[in-house]
């Protein structure tokens, strides 16, 4: 009986003991794509799927730059330090001319540090691509993987599996390196069941050797930015703010100026072409007033600053200082709780990277009788 007991204790020891070393392979993997139609998107869902298959790894989809296009505006904008927290990293990409898509290489400009410093070491990459009509496919492909190659990234390529179950009788996105999809093609759905198999079998071989190298290279927890996890375009939308159109200059001056990394902007509470409540503080327009013209002004910096990034404004790292000029007689002191409108407006919409430094002062007058102008400084990628 003893005995019994014994055996059945070490059996389940094993068990156990197999299950805790199961739990302790478990990896995350980074799905970085850009996608403009959603081609590469539908190939991410693939490779995800086939990287989930095992139970063991799980698959995280982000783009690498917001796209307005509704199919896609749910996935999240990816920020560069997050790279070197996941287990391996599947980049996907649009054929630009033989390359990567713009987007793309724009992210992995930004990347230069985690270079430096070799975070991405060591760290299991995969490709797929979308490739219109397959022109320079494979060619973009060893360029994708010449980038990843620079920064020490072991290199998972997909050579000819899943080739036999392929559909011979219709052009397919198979390469040695990685899967494409050969988006343009005429009367053939894209991508194809054949494609889509193999993004999956690419997933699948690629969570294994993940599973294999975890723990093997150096890796760093990062807690993500909240506007890397949900893009400032939704974070509008779900609060119903509409920028407006940005107002043209009155004279020999331009919107913005950037320098460096640096974004200079002034505004005054223009809408429409009129200004806003004008006046003077307490004579001509009350608090509440010019609460409003101070809401609308920082409105159009942002537009402004929207502009600066070429519509993407996930690139705003950091709002540095905001200065609130009030068109106010000498006993107004309330400057500060006027200014407030423009600060609460920018922490609502960039979180803890719209908190900056402040001043706020009053003027005997401002141009155009405008009761507020702001000036703004912000830090972009």
């Amino acid at each position: 009986m003893n005995r019994i007991f014994l055996a059945f204790t070490f059996l389940l020891t094993l068990v156990l003991t197999d299950r805790s070393l199961a739990m302790q392979k478990q990896a995350n993997i980074l799905i970085l794509i850009h996608s403009d139609e959603g081609g590469t998107y539908e190939i991410a869902k693939e490779v995800a799927k086939g990287i989930e298959n095992n139970g063991n790894t799980k698959a995280i989809i982000k783009r690498v730059k917001f796209i307005d296009n509704p199919k896609l505006n749910h996935i999240p904008v990816a920020n560069v330090s997050e790279l070197s927290s996941y287990d391996g990293i599947a980049f996907g990409s649009p054929v630009y001319f033989g390359n990567i898509s713009t987007a793309m290489s724009e992210f992995f400009a930004q990347t230069t540090t985690l270079w430096s410093k070799h975070e991405l070491e060591g760290m299991p990459a995969m490709v797929f691509m979308s490739a219109g009509s397959g022109a320079g496919r494979e060619l973009a492909m060893q360029s994708f993987m010449n980038m990843l190659a620079v920064h020490g990234m072991v290199l998972v390529p997909n050579g000819i599996r899943g080739n036999e179950k392929l559909d011979k009788s219709i052009p397919q996105g198979n390469t040695v390196l990685g899967t494409t999809s050969l988006t343009s093609l005429k009367n053939v759905a894209r991508p194809s069941d054949g494609e889509r198999l193999l993004a999956s079998e690419q997933g699948k071989y690629f969570s294994k050797v993940a599973l294999a190298l975890k723990g093997t290279f150096g890796k760093k927890s990062v807690k993500t930015p909240e506007v890397a996890t949900k893009d400032i375009n939704q974070i509008l939308k779900e609060k119903h703010i509409t920028l407006p159109k940005v107002p043209a200059p009155a004279g020999n001056y331009l919107p913005y100026v950037r320098s460096g990394n640096l974004v200079f902007i002034n505004q005054y509470a223009l809408k429409d072409g009129k200004l806003i409540n004008p006046g003077k503080i307490g004579v001509e327009v009350t608090e509440e007033q010019v609460k409003e013209a101070t809401r609308i002004t920082m409105l159009n910096i942002i537009a402004v600053l929207s502009d600066a990034v070429d519509g993407d404004l996930n690139k705003v790292k950091k709002c540095v200082q905001l200065v609130g000029i009030f068109n106010a007689s000498e006993q107004f002191s309330d400057h500060a709780k006027l200014m407030n409108a423009a600060s609460d407006l920018t922490v609502e919409i960039f979180g803890d990277q719209g908190k900056h430094a402040r001043a706020t002062l009053g003027a005997s007058s401002i141009p155009g009788n405008s009761s507020v102008e702001i000036q703004a400084i912000f830090e972009i990628e």
